[in-house]
């Protein structure tokens, strides 16, 4: 739950500035003017002083209800940990004995993969969201979607399966060496989280949606569009038990605004994105969370998700 916003200070009327007024005085007619024309001005130099501060602010991305940044962008963290509560999401499903979550929390870390490889997924994202787009040219969606498991694509206003869509024309876009280094970072990002949480690795499973996102400022025009809404991942999608997010742009460099938030009553926190950064997490109700509106530039990232029910468990994606 988000802190309440403080008011706006009041002001100033003008009414506390006029002189007392003698009857017989020519000030008889211009005071009660006068009074209100400078009140006037001040809540006009006033608001014009809030409104630059509040587009400064929006410009450098800033959010009212964020009160501490878990992880800086310009911090190279070899890993932070915070254990929270573990919530009561987890009950209502099956359970799997050393990889339900009992110790839950959420982490980061800047050395899972090296900048180098981050920059090579991101052009992997490129490629294959290059191909969606809106009829005008520009992506609709303010969170455009490229699933290299199902083959799903934001185009438009739809999805397409990528790999019927565009048939035989998908192997002059990928790469076998690019499907490679996908399996390798799901890899490198499944045994941190399993360290992080004293799990074995074998006990996790990949499972569905996992996909890369592109988010720019581009108007939403569905609900479904509107990626900013704060959201439990385990109400939301039921297969997850472990998110995580590697980031493949950095804040405040490509893009401003989309932080993400975890949001805590009167104590939200948020975690900057920064290229080859993984922020990961239990995805119960304890980590409720949402991402800021991007306010310009384009920001993307993979959303990799993770089971302890091999019965929804997908397989990496292959080049064929």
């Amino acid at each position: 739950m988000a802190p309440q916003r403080r008011g706006a200070p009041k002001t100033p009327d003008g009414s506390g500035a006029a002189e007392r007024l003698r009857p017989s005085s020519t000030r008889k007619d211009r005071a009660p003017q006068e009074a209100p024309r400078r009140g006037l001005k001040t809540a006009v130099l006033g608001a014009c002083a809030t409104l630059t501060a509040l587009l400064l602010w929006s410009r450098m991305g800033g959010d009212d209800g964020v009160t501490e940044v878990l992880a800086h962008r310009m911090e190279v963290l070899p890993g932070r940990f915070i254990e929270v509560p573990c919530s009561e999401d987890y009950d209502s499903h099956r359970s799997f004995e050393g990889c339900t979550p009992r110790k839950c929390g959420r982490g980061i870390s800047d050395v899972v993969i090296s900048r180098e490889e981050a920059v090579q997924i991101r052009s992997i994202a490129e490629k294959g969201l290059s191909l969606g787009g809106s009829d005008g040219g520009l992506p609709s969606f303010q969170a455009s979607i490229l699933d290299l498991h199902s083959g799903a694509l934001s185009v438009g206003k739809h999805f397409v399966n990528l790999y019927r869509y565009f048939g035989d024309k998908i192997q002059s876009v990928f790469s076998e060496e690019d499907f490679q280094l996908y399996r390798d970072v799901r890899q490198k990002v499944q045994l941190t989280i399993a360290e992080a949480f004293g799990i074995s690795a074998s006990l996790l499973y990949l499972t569905k949606p996992t996909f890369f996102s592109r988010i720019n400022t581009t108007e939403a025009r569905t609900a479904h569009d509107e990626y900013w809404h704060a959201h439990v991942d385990k109400v939301t999608y039921g297969s997850f038990d472990y998110t995580s997010l590697l980031y493949l742009s950095d804040y405040l460099e490509d893009f401003g605004g989309g932080r993400f938030v975890f949001m805590e009553e009167g104590a939200n926190k948020t975690v900057e994105p920064r290229v080859g950064r993984v922020s990961f997490f239990t995805s119960g109700s304890e980590n409720l969370h949402r991402v800021e509106k991007v306010l310009w530039g384009t920001r993307y990232a993979i959303t990799i998700a993770f089971t302890c029910n091999p019965d929804h468990s997908i397989t990496d994606p292959t080049f064929t």
